[in-house]
């Protein structure tokens, strides 16, 4: 970070000094987590929905905090002020001490700041950019999903003097969240990625959702560049919204747009992998074409690979340094479409960091694609352990209704919809046709482990999704470190009897109509040990 002194930091903020520093107090470091503090620390006590952070200003000082930024004067045990700065609201001031930090950067040196926005795709984006621009200079990304009013403060707090791409992942929950960010860091390139469906609930509507995100194009200057999906036809009608020049990228070789000036990126021959991995031809807008077989999970990858892509391009970066960057990577963030093998030939796909209609079936897509088996090799059965998609509105009950037809369409082998804002995926499934022990519903993500302990067997492929409040997240971490599944030979058929009493859509019923091997039984004949009552 930038250093500065408490007396910057009261001018920065419009704040007041509060307490008496140690000597020449100099912040090189900013918290909000009184865990992260250590020497040098600008401990912001913050208020939270659960608690407030001037209950650990103590505990921030004893690591080594410096510093704190508060609403309100917080002593010690021997009745002492603690040193700091006092203003109104501690996260505004967080944004202001940001955009000095960004101007001070500009001020010294040219510096490039990608924004990222999307309703999918905005973290693997800006994974997949950290890592083409890290190879070209210094480079600060966000941690995690650090993209609101406290996360894009605290990734520029983590830039330095030396710093020469600073990558901003932005989301929003409302209108004019976006704005407010830009008005922070100022980008040089803003990227949109996708309007979805995620927060429609909270935004009243999609159309909203695109308003608050073209926020981005908005803030632009002439001398930066709108970089835009034209896949995705409300993200298209952005650029005009923008008085920068456009970059459009898709998967047409063409602009949908061929009246509007723009340059293009485009990709060709879009397959597939035996692993699920995307694969296609890289054409950049000077002509150049670069195979892509890309380490990432899902064919929904490519307008995130093509984006990082478009958006390097802009900043300067050469053609076959941007392309040997998208071979190289993997997925570089957890929980999304985390693959692990585990020893006995059971494979775990944890997606389940957040959810939306359009991740999901994404997600399923894969999922289905893992499982048709290639390269001569045996089609494998599928798992879909779904929970709950949050903040959708009046269409929640419509979109996991949906889901629930998609897997059966698909043909997964086996659904576990968990949770009771899930339960509406489970009952399409079954109205779709699924049952039989095909699909389930597990009131908690333990009831769903326990299917799943009794249920795996070697070969299968197992996909967890969800919004990150589902918990599936953690289930799909234990699924992928529990019990090898017994070396019994290959996955029983989808039609083999249950192992329990966990499939809803079976039950005695149609667990009736098998003998114990799994075979059906010839109308007016019974089943061993399954006679009427």
């Amino acid at each position: 970070m930038i250093e500065i002194t408490a007396a910057q930091l009261a001018q920065i903020t419009g704040g007041r000094a509060v307490g008496a520093p140690a000597g020449e107090a100099v912040v090189r470091h900013v918290a909000t987590d009184s865990r992260e503090a250590r020497p040098g620390t600008l401990f912001v006590a913050k208020p939270g929905e659960v608690t407030d952070g001037h209950e650990f200003v103590g505990a921030a000082f004893a690591a080594g905090a410096v510093l704190a930024l508060v609403e309100h004067e917080v002593a010690d045990a021997a009745g002492a002020t603690y040193p700091g700065v006092l203003v109104p609201d501690a996260v505004e001031a967080m944004g202001r001490l940001a955009a000095w930090v960004v101007a001070q950067l500009r001020a010294h040196h040219e510096v490039k700041v990608i924004a990222v926005t999307g309703s999918v795709g905005k973290t693997t984006t800006k994974d997949l950019l950290r890592g083409i621009f890290a190879a070209e200079g210094p480079t600060v990304a966000p941690r995690g999903s650090y993209n609101g009013e406290v996360g894009v403060p605290l990734t520029v707090f983590e830039a330095g003097p030396d710093t020469r791409f600073l990558i901003i992942e932005m989301g929003a929950t409302r209108i004019g969240n976006i704005d407010y960010l830009c008005r922070m860091v100022r980008p040089d390139v803003g990227v949109v990625l996708c309007v979805g469906s995620a927060h429609a609930g909270e935004f009243g509507g999609v159309a909203n959702i695109a308003r608050a995100k073209g926020e981005l194009v908005e803030s632009l200057r002439a001398d930066g560049v709108a970089v835009l999906n034209d896949d995705d036809v409300l993200v298209r009608r952005m650029h005009r919204r923008t008085a920068a020049p456009v970059l459009f990228f898709g998967e047409s070789p063409a602009n949908a747009l061929p009246d509007v000036p723009a340059l293009r990126v485009h990709a060709s021959g879009v397959r597939l992998g035996d692993a699920g991995n995307p694969e296609f031809v890289l054409h950049l807008p000077d002509g150049s074409e670069h195979r892509i077989v890309s380490r990432l999970m899902g064919e929904h990858h490519v307008t995130n690979l093509l984006a990082a892509a478009s958006a390097a391009f802009v900043a300067g970066v050469a053609p076959e340094r941007i392309a040997a960057s998208l071979n190289a990577q993997g997925a570089a963030s957890r929980w999304r479409m985390e693959r692990t093998e585990r020893a006995d030939g059971v494979t775990v796909v944890n997606d389940a960091y957040n959810a939306n209609p359009q991740s999901m079936r994404a997600a399923l897509q894969t999922l289905a694609q893992l499982g048709r088996g290639a390269g001569g090799s045996a089609p494998r059965r599928t798992w879909a352990v779904l929970g709950g998609m949050l903040e959708l509105g009046d269409s929640t009950v419509e979109e996991h209704d949906a889901l629930g037809r998609m897997v059966v369409r698909l043909n997964i082998s086996k659904l576990i919809a968990v949770g009771d804002l899930a339960r509406p995926v489970y009952d399409a499934a079954q109205l779709e046709g699924s049952w039989g022990n095909e699909a389930t519903w597990a009131a908690t993500p333990e009831d769903a482990e326990e299917i799943l302990r009794q249920e795996l067997a070697p070969g299968d492929v197992v996909l967890f999704k969800s919004s990150n409040a589902a918990g599936l997240r953690i289930l799909g971490d234990r699924v992928a470190a529990g019990t090898p599944a017994g070396a019994g030979g290959p996955a029983p058929g989808n039609d083999a009897p249950a192992h329990g009493d966990h499939w809803l859509s079976a039950g005695p019923f149609v667990n009736a109509s098998l003998d114990p091997s799994g075979r059906p039984v010839p109308p007016g004949a019974s089943a061993e040990g399954n006679e009427p009552a």
